[in-house]
């Protein structure tokens, strides 16, 4: 990867804001990130040049962020948290911005259909490959930003991961059946659905309350006891909705990418923290995947779709030819997947997502 190219990339994009259109994400900086971390950076900038005519310019500030538990998931106050994120990583280590906001915006993590913290993701891989560039850290400044200023909880989370700032693990640590790790693909396959399927992800979101079984399905992953099982079952959690992409893909192939990005992204963001935030990091991870499964996936599952065998390599290289940025951050994904586990059935997810989107 060409540290170069990112930065100028990052450069380009920081002059455009974090939305456009409204409140559409700005996928440039994690689908930038994922072309040059796969080795595709020489084409980056074509692919920017395209891109960048769809954006908005960066949005200006109204006041300080004083207050910042009020001003948590007001998007008016998206220039302001800019502004803020910026001042805090010219001041202090980004390792430590990090590790301060970190349990502050994570029981928000429903925040831009969970796009800022997939930004947030894809800005610590690019900082722990070089952590002295400028673009890098304005750029985790910009996607902790985002998160702040659309901050989101899932509809009933806060029973596994409270909301206020402070994160804790449910459940005895001294339980007999403490061993037994979160048990992904279980809780997957009783998630529920909602029956009015209209309308976007907040509107969705807004029916879960009322959903039956939601708050039991919710409550049905174990949680980690230990570092070790919250990252395990992180793996498990993007593993297993990668297979699911294959089931249920087909009925909203868009926004089921969440699914699986959400999940990867809280992962790639474990090893800059505390271990003590491991466990409750798997608790929102897996009710991000669980609303998005949830709102999202049909009750039914298709039949598993052909795919043309690939190799890792060959996956990301369709995605990129392929363009869209959904395409290009699931088949980045699915390759970590596929790394972690073995299991080659989740690199054709990428492929389908290819033939659909």
């Amino acid at each position: 990867m060409s540290d170069g190219i990112l930065d100028e990339a990052y450069e380009r994009l920081h002059r455009t804001g974090p939305e456009y259109r409204g409140w559409l994400s700005n996928h440039g900086p994690m689908a930038a990130e994922a072309l040059a971390r796969r080795g595709h950076d020489q084409g980056l900038h074509r692919w920017l040049d395209a891109y960048v005519t769809r954006l908005d310019e960066l949005p200006r500030g109204l006041r300080p962020i004083d207050d910042w538990r009020g001003a948590l998931g007001d998007p008016k106050r998206a220039g302001d948290w800019l502004a803020y994120f910026d001042r805090e990583l010219r001041e202090r280590p980004w390792r430590e911005v990090l590790g301060t906001w970190w349990p502050r915006l994570l029981p928000g993590i429903a925040a831009g259909a969970t796009h800022g913290v997939i930004r947030v993701g894809h800005a610590v891989r690019a900082l722990l490959e070089n952590d002295r560039s400028v673009p890098r850290r304005v750029e985790l400044g910009q996607a902790l930003g985002y998160w702040a200023a659309r901050w989101q909880p899932v509809p009933g989370a806060d029973r596994v991961l409270p909301t206020g700032g402070a994160v804790t693990v449910a459940g005895n640590p001294t339980d007999p059946e403490a061993d037994d790790g979160p048990d992904v693909e279980a809780a997957l396959a009783g998630l529920p659905r909602i029956p009015d399927r209209e309308g976007g992800i907040r509107e969705r979101l807004g029916r879960l309350p009322a959903l039956d079984g939601w708050p039991e399905a919710l409550a049905a992953l174990r949680p980690a006891r230990t570092p070790a099982q919250a990252e395990a079952g992180l793996t498990a959690l993007a593993h297993q909705a990668a297979l699911g992409y294959l089931r249920f893909g087909h009925a909203e192939p868009v926004m089921l990418v969440h699914a699986v990005t959400a999940p990867t992204a809280v992962l790639r963001t474990l090893p800059v923290l505390d271990p003590a935030l491991w466990a409750p990091s798997l608790a929102a991870a897996w009710s991000a995947t669980a609303a998005v499964t949830s709102v999202y996936a049909p009750p039914r599952p298709a039949a598993a779709p052909a795919v043309a065998a690939m190799t890792p390599a060959e996956v990301f290289a369709r995605a990129a030819r392929h363009g869209d940025a959904h395409v290009v951050k699931l088949a980045d994904a699915v390759l970590d997947a596929h790394d972690a586990t073995g299991d080659r059935r989740v690199l054709d997810a990428a492929g389908y997502a290819a033939q659909m989107i």
